[in-house]
């Protein structure tokens, strides 16, 4: 159970109303019957709901005390008696649909704080929060309802779209933020890019006058870096998710519903097409492209583009396939040697 100290639970639902809600089928168990939260397989009771996805917890599910679980049909018959089973083909989908209704985020408007420091050239839009210690720069454009964390610093010119969120100590400039915006505390956007012209004598560095322009939808994780361009933007789409301690190069391009885990360096101008996933601790050399819904696996050092919907991994990258290929056949050469030896 979710700590109230921290989260507020939503009202109960009845389980004819959460296949409604997901358009989950309701394949076993009672549509009045009241659910009252949710919790994960081992830690439910019959007044909690939970989900089956991945099949590494099978024998979870068919131990379970859970009252409802969201599972795929081909696993249904590994349900423990009792059970309400909820059918559908994407059942962490279904749960994180449930999951915010019984922990809905409401955010709380407590206007600018006495202790925040607003220039009076920003514009500010209605139910906005600015947390104390906040800075808001001359000509600042902030749109309705956005949440601006304490000590976060929004530098002149920066605009936020309607019903974003600004962590705390986060710092923006240069930079144009578009609504529903989630960025998590400690990110820092548009700082200077790494550009130096070299040179024996000393490395002179290259002014950087391009700005960084967030989408709708996105979410930055805390500790996250993303410099500016140095001419053209650096730019991330819409519905972008970035997990925590990125660092984006200046002119990188990130394309739409592209997902950048933890980790992650992404050297400057190289473009992320729509729907591509980048894994934990990626590396990414500069002036590449990687393609429209490319998939690169943990720890992979691509030093090439990657076409359009295909899996690489290792370092240097390759087709995940001939990565196997290579793990195996350098353990059997190691096994060799030492049969050999």
């Amino acid at each position: 159970m979710a700590d109230p100290r921290f989260f507020a639970r939503n009202t109960p639902l009845r389980l004819g109303d959460i296949a409604e809600m997901t358009g989950a089928l309701l394949a076993e168990g009672e549509g009045a019957f009241a659910i009252e939260d949710v919790a994960p397989l081992d830690r439910s009771d019959r007044q909690k709901i939970s989900f089956l996805d991945n099949p590494k917890y099978i024998d979870s599910f068919a131990e379970s005390k859970a009252g409802a679980c969201f599972v795929k049909e081909r696993y249904r018959d590994r349900a423990p008696k009792g059970m309400a089973l909820l059918l559908t083909e994407d059942p962490y989908r279904a749960y994180a649909r449930i999951a915010q209704h019984f922990y809905p985020f409401i955010p709380q408007v407590d206007g600018i704080s006495p202790h925040a420091v607003v220039e009076p050239s920003a514009t500010i839009g209605k139910d906005t929060t600015i947390g104390p210690g906040a800075f808001i720069g001359k000509h600042v454009e902030i749109g309705e309802r956005v949440i601006i964390g304490p000590n976060a610093v929004l530098h002149e010119g920066v605009s936020v779209g309607h019903d974003s969120r600004i962590g705390a100590i986060s710092s923006l400039s240069h930079c144009l933020i578009g609504e529903r915006v989630i960025i998590h505390r400690g990110v820092h956007i548009g700082q200077d890019g790494f550009g130096f012209a070299l040179h024996r004598d000393g490395h002179m560095k290259v002014p950087q006058l391009g700005r960084v322009i967030v989408g709708n939808d996105v979410e930055i994780g805390a500790g996250t870096c993303i410099d500016r361009g140095t001419g053209p933007d650096t730019t991330i789409g819409d519905g972008a998710k970035i997990d925590n301690l990125v660092q984006i190069g200046h002119n990188v391009q990130i394309g739409r519903g592209a997902i950048v885990v933890a980790q992650v360096g992404i050297s400057g101008s190289t473009r992320i097409g729509d729907g591509a996933v980048l894994g934990g601790q990626v590396g990414i050399a500069g002036h590449l492209r990687i393609g429209p819904g490319a998939k690169i696996a943990a720890q992979a050092g691509v030093m090439a583009d990657i076409p359009a919907g295909e899996s690489y991994g290792g370092s240097p990258a390759v087709p995940v396939k001939d990565w196997h290929r290579q793990t195996v056949a350098l353990a059997r050469l190691i096994r060799r040697k030492k049969e050999q030896a």
